[in-house]
């Protein structure tokens, strides 16, 4: 699908003697370890390149405050789906192998700059970030941990849609993440959504939208169907900027864009201002 190209990481070119990184947006050099220092973000042109889960959770949490929860819940082939390329199952182990990740998503609790939340980080890297029923039952499990223990909930997405291989069973987590986020309001327990290149599909139209306060990253995509589909269905070209993060802001279905290195604070912030 059109929207998985977007979140390309960036090719690394080797020398000799130095190893660079080349930006997919305005095609800087740049010296892998300036990249790395950088938060995997371009110097130049501040475009934001993906990141592990596991990076975000050493970006975003005090050190040494990090517990995962539900770690025991992965993905399963109830269906027996194969394809072309082989069985899901098959896909399952290679990809966990691979990542070294058991589903699309870490729940998990600490502290950020002192305040204790509970956080569910998506990771691209495990079959596109796609809405399985293990990633929907952990987002689930995560929220309701949050609501027993009156915790902020933050999830940070990262994903290209429902985990087509499941069929209705994928679907159906749109349902029931929305169902436990909703519960929070009943102690008012904020949840803030964090949207990161690329949030599409059934997860845009679900728990990635409901947040009392919804941020992204600079230039991340967000959205439901691809450009091309959307443009073929409407019979109209659609704006350049269709889609972005900056888009979405302008027409207000974002609250704000925040760079990869501010997120901690203004997180905090936002936290502390519930606290008050």
């Amino acid at each position: 699908m059109a929207w998985y190209t977007h979140n390309k990481q960036p090719s690394v070119q080797q020398s000799k003697k130095e190893i660079f990184i080349k930006c997919k947006k305005c095609q800087s050099h740049i010296y892998y370890k300036e990249w790395l220092n950088n938060l995997n973000v371009c110097p130049n042109c501040n475009y934001h390149g993906s990141i592990t889960s596991h990076e975000r959770i050493s970006l975003l949490f005090d050190k040494h405050t990090f517990q995962e929860l539900f770690a025991y819940i992965s993905s399963f082939d109830s269906l027996g789906f194969n394809d072309l390329k082989g069985s899901y199952a098959d896909k399952i182990k290679v990809t966990k192998t691979k990542t070294g990740i058991n589903e699309a998503v870490i729940t998990g609790t600490g502290k950020m700059n002192g305040t204790e939340v509970v956080m569910a980080i998506m990771d691209f890297r495990f079959l596109g970030g796609s809405l399985g029923s293990a990633t929907g039952e952990k987002i689930l499990q995560a929220s309701n941990y949050a609501y027993k223990n009156q915790i902020p909930y933050i999830i940070i997405s990262a994903s290209g849609g429902a985990r087509m291989q499941e069929g209705t069973l994928s679907l159906m987590q749109m349902a029931k993440t929305c169902a436990g986020i909703s519960r929070l309001n009943q102690k008012n327990i904020p949840f803030i959504s964090v949207l990161t290149n690329p949030t599409t599909g059934g997860v845009t139209a679900s728990y990635a939208m409901m947040g009392d306060i919804n941020i992204a990253e600079p230039g991340a995509m967000i959205g439901f169907a691809g450009r091309r589909v959307i443009e073929q269905t409407i019979g109209q070209k659609l704006p350049e900027d269709f889609q972005t993060a900056e888009y979405l802001l302008k027409h207000g279905f974002i609250d704000s864009i925040v760079n990869r290195k501010d997120l901690k604070k203004f997180l905090s912030s936002v936290l502390n201002y519930y606290n008050r």
